[in-house]
């Protein structure tokens, strides 16, 4: 089996890469070199997809049983490469978001949710985020008709995850001291491995699969005290859990999500923040280890050399997660209103 990817170098492009190659599989890499080294045993071509020759150099190396696009972010630029690829592919597995239904977060999605309208030929600046992805889906299914892949992952970890999300938790409790615990222990997440969601992807590849499919792990498969209690206990630091009511932490002005990785306090706004259906994917073979152990691998890949240092490298984002100093103001505002 020939395999093009498209990225490959960071977290789910990467679990795609070293899950081909266990199965012996021929893997072609396409990106700029900019983002991480590949993998060995895999052969590189450098260039940039939004470079017309570059793409028709890409297309000159093929062909390929399919290719799998971990980082299309614009409808017009994913278009172009499906339009370049699709002589020379037989799948064109596309990784897009949750994002790209509506009403999510607000409300549960499954496969049969609303798209957001956006067209296949969009730029950057015709949508945010969760539109643009769904334009990205359109220019797929446009140039690999019935041979389009469409996986919408949900909240991903695993090792190599640079979106500072169990490594801020990891971190964070290796730091040891009080640390801030938000909302209640009991709440639950659902989180799913990169390597689990490539996978399923690559399993679907070789059965000749085309579809699209929500892979959004097993339903309440982490709680927040588990989450905490994990990360305490890899660490080993002696970290003291406080855990700050929902209702205070709004008071604080702390954004959801993204400040505090995974909090998402009872709002209007994310109501439906864990609530999508993995149930197609679940029933088409995804299968999904238990998160504690994801949080460990996190954990080993942090601790070897170099891996704190990747964690948190500039990466698609500015570092937005909670300061060490804002965290003691928190603890310190939220002792004296008990106290007081």
């Amino acid at each position: 089996m020939r395999l093009l990817v498209i990225g490959g170098t960071v977290f789910l492009g990467k679990a795609f890469v070293a899950g081909a190659l266990a199965r012996g599989w021929e893997v072609t890499t396409f990106h700029r070199g900019r983002s991480g080294a590949d993998l060995p045993g895999v052969e590189t071509i450098t260039g940039d997809r939004e470079n017309e020759a570059d793409l028709a150099r890409l297309a000159a190396a093929g062909p390929w049983d399919a290719v799998v696009d971990v980082c299309g972010y614009v409808p017009r630029t994913v278009g172009a490469s499906a339009r370049a690829l699709s002589p020379q592919a037989g799948t064109y597995l596309y990784i897009s978001s949750i994002n790209a239904l509506q009403p999510w977060p607000a409300a549960p999605v499954d496969e049969s949710s609303p798209r957001f309208a956006c067209s296949p030929d969009a730029g950057p600046d015709h949508g945010q985020y969760p539109a643009l992805k769904a334009g990205c889906e359109r220019a797929v299914e446009r140039d690999f008709d019935g041979r389009a892949l469409v996986l919408r992952p949900g909240v991903v970890i695993g090792p190599g995850d640079r979106m500072r999300r169990i490594p801020y938790w990891l971190r964070r409790a290796a730091q040891g001291g009080p640390m801030l615990a938000p909302g209640s222990p009991g709440r639950t997440m659902q989180l799913i491995d990169a390597r689990d969601i490539a996978a399923f992807g690559l399993d679907r590849i070789a059965a000749g699969g085309s579809g699209t499919y929500l892979t959004t792990g097993e339903p309440s498969n982490a709680t927040w005290g588990q989450l905490i209690d994990c990360v305490v206990s890899l660490t080993g630091a002696g970290t003291e859990p406080v855990w700050v009511e929902d209702a205070f932490l709004a008071t604080q002005q702390i954004p959801p999500f993204v400040t505090v990785p995974f909090w998402a306090p009872p709002m209007e706004q994310l109501a439906g923040v864990w609530g999508f259906s993995s149930k197609k994917a679940l029933e088409a073979g995804l299968r999904c280890r238990p998160f504690a152990e994801s949080v460990r691998d996190t954990w080993t890949w942090m601790t070897e050399q170099g891996g704190m240092e990747e964690a948190f490298a500039e990466y698609r984002y500015p570092d937005q997660t909670l300061t060490r100093e804002r965290e003691a103001q928190i603890l310190a505002a939220w002792d004296a209103r008990e106290s007081g």
